[in-house]
């Protein structure tokens, strides 16, 4: 079993792929914030998950539960805090020229109704079209699936690869 080192902290994550659903606790240092540490620099190519369960969507649902497991980022398409764990957003709430879009995004085998803030000057097509960032921000979500029913997510905050996901305007 992994011991956590003097500068190292856990915290309980959620990450999708194309056809997975990772739940898990993150190893990272104490400076880590952890709900924008994919879109850094400092960015790692794998996940170091503690008390992982790993749900693959094939047909059925498949667990495996791992007492830790190394997930790499490449295979990432969506990533938050579990539900419960505060952070502050990535942006400041009196921020100019900025506006809330309802959204709905299909991330693999996931539904995610939320909104996305982009500039009262733009469409929202033109705002992914621009983005240089390789993870977008959805905020206020929930997430569905049809491949596990009784999951019905809401978070703050997550972020989702924008060019491994379908995305809709709400009204």
């Amino acid at each position: 079993m992994y011991t956590l080192q003097e500068n190292e902290k856990t915290t309980p994550v959620v990450a999708y792929t194309e056809n997975s659903f990772i739940y898990g606790d993150l190893v990272t240092t104490k400076v880590v914030r952890v709900n924008i540490w994919l879109r850094t620099d400092s960015a790692p190519k794998y996940l170091h998950l503690l008390h992982a369960q790993v749900s693959r969507m094939s047909g059925s649902v498949k667990t495996l539960k791992f007492e830790e497991i190394f997930f790499p980022v490449n295979d990432l398409i969506g990533f938050h805090l579990a539900p419960g764990v505060e952070s502050p957003l990535d942006y400041e709430e009196g921020e100019a020229n900025r506006r809330m879009l309802p959204v709905q995004a299909l991330v693999g085998a996931f539904t995610i109704r939320a909104s996305a803030r982009i500039s009262t000057q733009t469409e929202f097509k033109t705002a992914l079209e621009v983005s240089r960032s390789s993870w977008f921000s959805l905020y206020d979500a929930t997430i569905s699936s049809p491949y596990l029913p009784q999951m019905k997510m809401q978070v703050p905050m997550l972020i989702v690869r924008p060019e491994h996901a379908a995305f809709s305007l709400m009204e």
